[in-house]
């Protein structure tokens, strides 16, 4: 477990995990009122929360399941990511993908986060690559079985 600096600007208590073997926690609304989103729009929902990640780790927001399955309700650019020199409110980009108007209301658990480690890549220009058995085959390569 990594120790993570957050300051909490929001009415609502800290995310945490719901069992001990959760991947995310919840983020809530910290909104003033209630916020309608219509079918297809999308809106920054704040959180009140500012985070310090320390190096080589990232926050992902992901949209809870339940809100999409139920409502249509998810997160726009699924993850987002939020990076260790990122140090802004974390904002939680929902859209309704439904037909059927869905409100935000104040302390709603819109979204989950994920804290993941992650390495940085280097890129090294070549010519060529290594021959693989899958080779060129994108999208559908696979087949259904």
């Amino acid at each position: 477990m990594i120790s993570i600096k957050v300051v909490n600007k929001g009415r609502h208590a800290l995310p945490k995990y719901a069992t001990a073997l959760s991947a995310g926690m919840d983020l809530r609304a910290n909104i003033d009122e209630p916020v309608t989103l219509r079918p297809m729009e999308r809106r920054l929902i704040p959180t009140g929360l500012f985070i310090a990640l320390p190096p080589g780790y990232e926050a992902q927001v992901r949209p809870r399941s339940g809100l999409a399955l139920k409502h249509g309700i998810t997160v726009l650019n699924t993850p987002g990511t939020i990076d260790a020199d990122y140090r802004g409110e974390v904002g939680v980009l929902l859209v309704n993908l439904s037909d059927k108007d869905f409100v935000v209301a104040d302390g709603e658990r819109i979204a989950q986060m994920v804290v993941a480690r992650h390495e940085q890549g280097e890129w090294i220009e070549t010519e060529t690559l290594d021959e693989t058995e899958r080779g060129t085959g994108g999208y559908g390569h696979t087949g259904v079985k």
